[in-house]
């Protein structure tokens, strides 16, 4: 059995572009650890019990900034901005003047760019052992985005083994934004095998259908009689080797769910029989983008384990790609004078 424990702050304690790096640990009265770093605004390591009372490190990640640095995949547990997801040929308008991204995806912009947040340090503020908040001010420019944005993440362990993420942001000139988390969870524990096992439920009656280079075909499509129907729960195994041109367009799940929930409601839920850990998502937000790993290869994560295809899973609780260019979706643009704001809630609970 794989004893889990937090990563050594003194290995996140470095100096990238003259800001230093640290290890923000929060705690609370049940016994969940949460670690996360001002390095990409990141979320390093969740510690929850699990059925037997053992602590599970739910989220893949590093023992160290190096980990992050030099890892093949990059948005572990990242903060994403200043645009989630893909936009197309990495090329939008707005307000009738055209902008050119960087192309790091194939055509696409993917995640904001080469130097996107999750590659910033952001600074930081702590409060009471369970909250930080993290700052960051992307300049004019900066990625071929237009405006100066000021950006708040704010994490909350609560005292319900909940950890909720408060996005804000404002700009100086109108501009796009989609914020998300990017963390990929294994509830058998990081590092334990692949995620295949995992039993999803996503109310969703809907999902957003994608072309071979991964960008929305337009308009949202039923979920029924596809792969894409979670609203029963069922096993990430069932459908994910279906002969679907869905699933061969994502090399497996990677699409957005309609979410037509409230904040109140569950977007979507993941359960691990083995550890018997739930994990529970709520958002403001009009998407959740299911990724099964299907592309993760090769790192070495924090319990020494390869981090192997389908190794982990992620919640992306987003606007849905290529917003911009899509006038039918809903609007990702911010303007002077208004403020950007959404919540991504991950709560946890154990089922015997």
């Amino acid at each position: 059995m794989t004893i889990y424990s937090l990563p050594e702050p003194s290995n996140f304690a470095r100096n990238i572009h003259g800001k230093n790096t640290h290890l923000i640990i929060l705690t609370n009265p049940a016994g969940m650890q949460v670690a996360l770093t001002d390095y990409g605004a990141r979320l390093v390591s969740a510690l929850v019990p699990d059925k037997h009372g053992n602590l599970v490190d739910v989220v893949l990640g590093f023992d160290s900034i190096d980990g992050y640095l030099h890892a093949q995949e990059k948005y572990h547990g990242a903060t994403i901005g200043r645009f989630g997801n893909r936009i197309a040929n990495g090329k939008f308008s707005l307000d009738g003047q055209d902008y050119t991204l960087a192309q790091n995806n194939g055509t696409n912009n993917l995640h904001g760019g080469e130097e996107g947040f999750h590659s910033k340090v952001w600074d930081r503020q702590v409060s009471f052992k369970q909250k930080v908040d993290f700052y960051y001010v992307s300049p004019d420019g900066e990625e071929g985005f237009p405006g100066e944005v000021k950006v708040n993440v704010c994490y909350e362990l609560t005292n319900n083994n909940e950890i909720i993420i408060r996005f804000r942001a404002t700009t100086n000139k109108p501009t796009v934004i989609n914020l998300t988390n990017h963390a990929y969870f294994n509830l058998n524990g990081e590092g334990n095998g692949d995620i295949l096992n995992h039993i999803l439920q996503i109310p969703s009656t809907h999902f957003i259908p994608i072309d071979d280079n991964q960008i929305p075909l337009g308009e949202a499509s039923p979920v029924e009689n596809t792969p894409f129907d979670f609203r029963r729960p069922k096993k990430v195994s069932d459908d994910i080797g279906q002969d679907n041109l869905q699933i061969k367009a994502g090399s497996g799940y990677d699409h957005t769910f309609v979410n037509p929930s409230p904040l109140s409601q569950v977007a979507a839920a993941a359960y691990s029989e083995e550890s018997g850990v739930q994990l529970q998502v709520y958002t403001t937000e009009p998407g959740i983008q299911l990724y099964t790993g299907n592309f993760l290869s090769d790192d070495t994560g924090k319990s020494g384990s390869k981090y192997l295809k389908r190794g982990g899973f992620c919640f992306e609780a987003q606007h849905y790609p290529d917003s911009p260019n899509q006038p039918n979706f809903p609007n990702v643009v911010l303007r002077p004078g208004e403020e950007f704001q959404s919540q991504i809630s991950y709560k946890f609970n154990i089922l015997k």
